[in-house]
């Protein structure tokens, strides 16, 4: 095989389709544009309109004329979005406040002038699809999802990849203010009786909630400003019942004007703050549950997680996101999965959990190549750090940067903020991990052939690096220095055997 031409890689010259929801909520109306792997695609585009159709609907049980004009707007856009964008499947879904609106069939006619066709969905339907999108990004769940809307609360208990009970109330944080007014205890009352009437309460104790919905993804994000959290991602952020108590105080004297200046806290959201963190402290204290994990997926990406086949289902999101985006930005979209098999022998004695933290590095060592060489390393830290990566916590996206950052010429050290989410024998696993690739991205340039014709053996003394009969010429000055580096951080020798038989299990 030429080492100098290869034909592009087929799965990277596939065109991908464009998928899209259109989300007619009870607080807001929202268009999202996925393409990639259906397993985990990407967000394309993404925009809501905050109509608040269920303002006002518990007590006149209409949805408000302002509501529907900020609405028709809205949804001619969308649609005319989604066909400028060439959107292949177009899924408009509508919740609580178009469910239970006695005027509701007059936005279901709205949407069908601009084209689109409106399912309702009912409360279980809401709650099914927003415990299969946490599903779809937290594969191992094991506790109850919460999805807390305009209109409705849907709570899911989700276990084995499976979802299990469900139910769902009516009581979305627009409709939260009417309870509050009538005096103070009676929101936390209705939460317990609610939840004893259904055989939800104490069903939580000793697992996690996990939160759907934009109201509680804003607590997170007060509490990640609050506190200066060190990585600005909402999903996988864990809150206790205290922390939620202090949010409850914080927000008790923090001013509207103050929360607008808080970065990528939504202003739409600020009303609803207060009323979506009582529910929140009711909710944990009657169900028993002790931390409350922010879910940046839920009922949109449940509707498309329910749409796929259970072997597609079933794969990791983080290898199938990582594996997406280093064909989308390296140059040879195939050679991450051969990179981690070459060098998996430097590294026999880790755990499945460290493996595949691994497996992802590798899937993303060459994303960095188009940036200026001077700034690879820090390319590479924001790609593991900040990249739309589900399946993966805070501690795994330090290591996945520490890697990245050393296969870029980071160097060893470990800069910040990876120091304050993972411990150093783990960044310096990490570590190692980048060195063992930047070996092999200098060695083979990329391509396929010098891996499968070469071997990485670690010996008592050494550190051999094994070539098969006719590629001892790859073994230049720049290789022997990385290769040196890599035998250093073992405490070992770099030795090249050259004219050897190579095994090719771990680099097949």
């Amino acid at each position: 095989m030429s080492l100098f031409f290869r034909k592009p890689h087929a799965e990277a010259r596939t065109e991908r389709k464009r998928t899209a929801i259109i989300d007619i909520g009870s607080n807001s109306i929202r268009l999202v544009v996925y393409e990639g792997p259906p397993r985990l695609p990407a967000t394309l585009f993404n925009e809501k309109v905050m109509a608040g159709l269920g303002r006002g609907l518990a007590e006149t049980g209409r949805i408000s004329d302002e509501g529907l004009a900020v609405a028709r707007p809205a949804l001619a856009r969308f649609a005319m979005l989604a066909r400028e964008m060439d959107v292949t499947e177009v899924r408009t879904v509508a919740t609580a406040a178009v469910r239970d609106a006695s005027n509701g069939g007059e936005l279901i006619a709205m949407a069908e002038r601009s084209g689109l066709n409106v399912e309702i969905l009912s409360g279980e339907e809401e709650a099914m699809a927003a415990g299969h999108g946490v599903l779809s990004a937290i594969p191992d769940a094991d506790g109850i999802v919460g999805d807390l809307g305009g209109g409705s609360l849907e709570l899911v208990r989700v276990r084995g990849g499976t979802i299990h009970e469900r139910v769902s109330f009516p009581l979305g944080v627009l409709r939260i203010g009417a309870l509050r007014d009538q005096g103070k205890g009676v929101l936390d009352r209705n939460i317990a009786q609610r939840l004893r009437d259904a055989g939800w309460a104490g069903k939580g104790v000793d697992l996690p909630l996990y939160l759907v919905g934009g109201s509680w993804r804003a607590l997170a994000r007060l509490d990640m400003y609050r506190t200066g959290y060190p990585l600005p991602v909402i999903h996988g952020y864990t809150m206790s019942a205290d922390t939620i108590a202090r949010i409850i105080r914080t927000l008790g004297h923090l001013s509207k004007g103050k929360l607008r200046a808080i970065p990528n806290l939504s202003s739409g959201r600020i009303p609803t703050m207060r009323d979506a963190a009582s529910v929140l402290s009711s909710l944990m204290r009657h169900l028993g549950t002790t931390e409350a994990v922010a879910s940046a997926y839920g009922l949109r990406e449940g509707l498309l997680f329910q749409g796929l086949d259970a072997e597609t289902q079933a794969q990791d999101p983080l290898i199938a996101a990582t594996r997406a985006e280093g064909q989308r930005l390296g140059r040879f979209p195939e050679h991450g999965d051969l990179l981690d098999r070459w060098i998996a022998p430097l590294f026999g004695d880790e755990d499945e959990a460290l493996a595949r933290l691994r497996h992802a590095a590798c899937l993303l060592a060459d994303v960095a190549w188009l940036a200026n060489p001077d700034f690879r390393a820090e390319r590479g830290l924001e790609v593991a750090l900040h990249g739309n990566w589900v399946a993966i916590d805070a501690h795994g996206r330090a290591l996945l940067a520490q890697a990245l950052f050393t296969c870029f010429g980071g160097g060893t050290e470990s800069p910040d903020p990876l120091v304050r989410l993972a411990d150093p024998d783990s960044l310096e696993t990490a570590m190692r991990w980048g060195l063992a690739m930047r070996l092999g991205q200098r060695l083979s340039g990329g391509v396929a052939s010098p891996l499968h014709s070469s071997a990485l053996v670690q010996t008592a003394t050494a550190l051999e690096l094994r070539l098969e009969d006719g590629a001892g010429d790859l073994y230049g000055e720049a290789v022997e220095r990385r290769h040196k580096a890599l035998a250093a951080v073992f405490d070992l020798t770099a030795a090249c055997i050259r004219s050897v038989s190579v095994n090719r299990s771990s680099a097949s």
